[in-house]
């Protein structure tokens, strides 16, 4: 099921129920598309009807932000669990490594994917990674050869939003794996060089907060918040 806010669609399913489509769609051969959902892309939605299509295409738009919690609370809805976008990852991880799977790397800067690589195979023993590729390569043909050589049944893709969604539209079409997920900085924390917000900021769905005292600068952007819930209080649609 999926819930709609200012014209952005987000799904209700929780971590085990999205993990259990997943599986469902790569044993089935189905291609799927994760993105991650957050009050400021929806906000910029708003003005940007192309990255409201965008967001939209998605196979699965997960709820990772505080404020999507809230947003469904005010509308009666039935979102009420956080899916953040890096936890998503690390679930679908585990995932194949459980179930026989390989993931690819794809994204950040040079020496980032490898570092991430080595992590999440000592996070979970018998994790296949078929291969990682930094986000500076230019040459498309080796992009595409270099994935499909691997094979992989999972890809994550390192570049920015909406970059990596947008490279994810234009190319699943010719690639191997069926589960694309689009997971920003992921990899720079994966790998140990950017470090998460602490456990209990995470639980309490703060790491917007955390980033804010570590980062002041990030104010604006966090301004979005409240604009986005009082365009969702105001709006009639569902």
């Amino acid at each position: 099921m999926k819930e709609r806010f200012l014209g952005v669609e987000v799904c209700t399913e929780n971590y085990e129920e999205l993990s259990a489509h997943l599986l469902n769609d790569i044993n089935e051969g189905r291609k799927s598309f994760i993105v991650a959902i957050n009050p400021e892309k929806v906000v910029k939605a708003q003005h940007d009807p192309a990255l409201r299509d965008l967001l939209n295409q998605a196979t699965y738009q997960i709820p990772d932000g505080i404020g999507i919690i809230l947003a469904s609370k005010l509308k009666k809805g039935q979102i009420s669990e956080r899916v953040t976008g890096i936890d998503m990852m690390l679930r679908l991880c585990r995932l194949a490594a459980e179930n026989n799977k390989s993931v690819f790397l794809y994204g950040a800067k040079p020496g980032i994917a490898a570092e991430a690589k080595t992590k999440l195979q000592e996070m979970f023993p018998g994790l296949h990674v078929a291969g990682v590729l930094d986000g500076y390569e230019k040459d498309e043909a080796k992009i595409v050869r270099t994935i499909n050589n691997a094979a992989p049944d999972i890809i994550f893709v390192a570049l920015g939003s909406p970059r990596q969604e947008n490279w994810i539209i234009d190319h699943m079409n010719q690639l191997a794996p069926k589960v694309y997920q689009g997971v920003g900085g992921s990899f720079d924390v994966i790998s140990g060089r950017i470090k998460r917000a602490p456990a209990g900021f995470q639980k309490l769905g703060l790491e917007w907060f955390y980033r804010l005292m570590k980062e002041p600068w990030r104010l604006k952007r966090q301004m979005d918040l409240p604009k986005f819930l009082m365009a969702v209080l105001r709006d009639k649609s569902r």
